[in-house]
């Protein structure tokens, strides 16, 4: 986006006073850190900490983005978009969260596994470049819900600094389009892991399946969308619930099961509760649970 009809968009898209303030407190906080390694996935949370980084540190703030096998096609062109758009140094690193036995087990820990990878090689990262703090994008949304990433970067001393200022999503949805950011409406965009049914083994091969699937059912128009494995290399397709009347044409349902089989699933299904973010975790027992409180605000 070109710095005018950047301009532009600051001026349609106005903050309350109440973000402004929250905006103005996060870049503070960034300029505090003297330099800072964004973990950076191209979402929107990481987006937007990684253009207030750049707005607070200039070149002292970088963009890290890791990348495996789980990282599903095109999202790897679409951050070093983003980070040319921001204008912020953007470095790529291979995780190796698969060589893990523990991640590949597959149970509820699966997330504190990979992000104790990636942050482990960002601060590695970090240390050779001279940053001072690894910060990640969660946000105040994102706490208190089950989510073992958050706990891998409390126990890796990682700051949040959009949780830490009290951004909810909405607010970073916002402050995206102030900014002129093209992922302000995107949505989650979860690693291709977290597809794969709890205590299937998560393998290369089974995540190149549930990727080519994706790909083949978002070319269709489906979004939101997943596709989920299953035991059995079973696919659970899962749409929005205005869209599942496409499924009713034959030689579209023939054309998908096809399409899937080719991927290497054996078996097709479609969900009829439709598109429900984190569904695999409803299954999980609630003592699997683990609720990480929003981190305080520190100077």
């Amino acid at each position: 986006m070109l710095a005018e009809d950047q301009s532009v968009m600051q001026a349609e898209v106005s903050l309350s006073a109440e973000l402004e303030e929250k905006r103005d407190r996060l870049l503070d906080l960034l300029r505090g850190f003297g330099s800072c390694a964004v973990a950076f996935s191209g979402g929107l949370d990481s987006t937007v900490l990684a253009k207030a980084a750049r707005e607070a540190l200039g070149e002292r703030a970088v963009a890290v983005t890791g990348v495996s096998a789980s990282l599903a096609a095109g999202e790897l062109e679409a951050c070093r978009g983003l980070a040319r758009q921001i204008g912020i140094r953007h470095e790529v690193l291979q995780t190796a969260e698969l060589a893990n036995a523990e991640y590949q087990k597959n149970d509820a820990n699966r997330c504190y596994h990979c992000k104790t990878e990636l942050f482990a090689q960002v601060e590695r990262l970090g240390r050779r470049l001279g940053v001072a703090v690894v910060v990640d994008g969660s946000n105040r949304d994102d706490h208190g819900e089950h989510r073992p990433g958050l706990r891998a970067a409390r126990d890796r001393r990682v700051r949040s600094p959009l949780a830490e200022c009290d951004l909810s999503k909405a607010e970073i949805r916002r402050l995206a389009r102030y900014w002129g950011l093209p992922i302000w409406d995107k949505p989650a965009t979860p690693c291709l892991s977290s597809r794969i049914a709890y205590g299937e083994r998560v393998t290369p091969e089974r995540l190149a399946m549930i990727d080519r699937a994706e790909r083949f059912l978002r070319d269709c128009g489906f979004q939101p969308l997943r596709v989920r494995y299953h035991k059995g290399d079973l696919a659970r397709i899962e749409v929005a619930p205005e869209a599942i009347g496409r499924f009713s044409d034959p030689e579209f349902r023939r054309q998908v099961v096809d399409r899937l089989k080719a991927a290497g699933f054996k078996y097709v299904s479609l969900d009829l509760e439709g598109f429900r973010s984190g569904s695999m975790n409803e299954i999980l027992p609630a003592e699997s649970l683990q609720i990480i409180n929003r981190p305080e605000r520190r100077s």
